[in-house]
């Protein structure tokens, strides 16, 4: 019987060098697997959450899916400590993907995670946007400069290409100005303005709205937001109540599981009896399935809440694993059963070790 187990392993570099990062790509996947789960080819249970300080949500989550075509089951352990840029000069999250085979049930791979996961959370926005914002978006606003702020205007500018002005704002001028020159070169078609902390500079007009923080306290608020455009809210609680029922639509990527999660505003709303299930538009997959509408008039502002789906995270990262196999290394878990091994008494009775050669 064959007993080596080996596993292949993805830095970051590695996928990057591979090409993984291809936003149009990723949303192709999103839409697919999306598909797949509307079709009842997808398994997504609940994922784990354990967190550590509640002031801030300093979290590890685990997030298990299955894809059924693919014959994959996968699951991302990742993260979330928002404290980390202040207290230790180290970005606040961090993650690893696990791949096994439904054949066997072994490991196939271990990946690094925050690429894919970074990815996803834009390309869900952008799957998205392309369903619920006006085609003809012209302006974008950001309340947020950091790496998932950057990330969700390669998102948007792939799927809303008529984009030409982006106005950015963060708690300093420093982070806008990194913002803009990380994605300036790349964009010479688009303005990008910075508005040094003015939310509401930042915000007003734009037809896409997108607010990337970490923060436990609104920063967007409803009068700020024009009819006919998209918002779309990326982390926890980060706009007042009068954004949620100013919204004509509410889609999420998954409301029975966002309903209960953390601290977005839709959570809290639900949970304080505010909002009911009826006031929930719908589930993107479905709107991507056609099995209901998206966007129907250029006037309805539109309000977007994703929570993380697990198996989209586990379709991209078997994405990312295809492209970039050829870059991976093989690491061994075994050489052979525990008892094929050449073993020796180690002290107390019941202990053992290899034997030295």
């Amino acid at each position: 019987m064959q007993t080596e187990l080996n596993i292949k392993y993805l830095s970051q570099e590695d996928m990057l060098r591979a090409g993984c990062f291809d936003m149009k790509n990723a949303v192709s996947v999103v839409e697919k697997v999306m598909l797949a789960y509307a079709g009842g080819r997808v398994l997504y249970p609940d994922k784990t959450v354990q967190i550590f300080d509640e002031a801030v949500q300093s979290r590890i989550n685990i997030l298990p899916a299955t894809l059924l075509d693919e014959g994959v089951c996968g699951a991302k352990w990742i993260s979330v400590f928002p404290e980390n840029p202040h207290r230790f000069g180290v970005q606040n999250q961090s993650a690893v993907i696990l791949l096994s085979s439904l054949e066997t049930g072994y490991p196939i791979a271990l990946i690094e995670g925050m690429l894919c996961s970074s990815v996803r959370t834009a390309a869900v926005s952008g799957v998205g946007a392309k369903y619920l914002a006006r085609p003809d978006s012209a302006q974008i606003g950001f309340i947020g400069a950091g790496e998932m702020a950057k990330m969700h205007f390669v998102a948007l500018k792939t799927v809303l290409p008529g984009l030409r002005t982006c106005r950015v704002s963060s708690r300093t001028g420093a982070h806008e100005q990194e913002f803009i020159r990380a994605l300036s070169p790349l964009y010479p078609d688009v303005e990008f303005i910075p508005c040094r902390s003015d939310y509401e500079k930042a915000i007003t007009g734009a037809d896409v709205i997108v607010t990337a923080i970490s923060g436990q306290a609104p920063v967007l608020h409803g009068a700020w937001c024009k009819p006919g455009s998209f918002y779309t809210h990326v982390g926890g609680w980060e706009d007042d109540d009068e954004t949620v029922f100013k919204a004509d639509k509410i889609v999420c990527d998954n409301w029975r599981h966002l309903r209960s999660r953390g601290s977005p505003t839709l959570t809290r709303l639900y949970q304080a009896g505010k909002l009911r299930d009826g006031d929930i538009h719908g589930d993107l997959p479905d709107i991507v399935a056609g099995r209901i509408p998206g966007r129907e008039t250029p006037e309805e502002f539109i309000y977007f809440n994703a929570v993380g789906l697990s198996y989209v995270d586990v379709a991209l990262g078997w994405d990312f694993f295809k492209r970039a196999e050829s870059f991976a290394v093989t690491l061994p878990l075994q050489k052979k059963g525990i008892f094929d091994h050449d073993l020796e008494p180690a002290g107390e009775a019941g202990a053992f070790r290899l034997k030295e050669k």
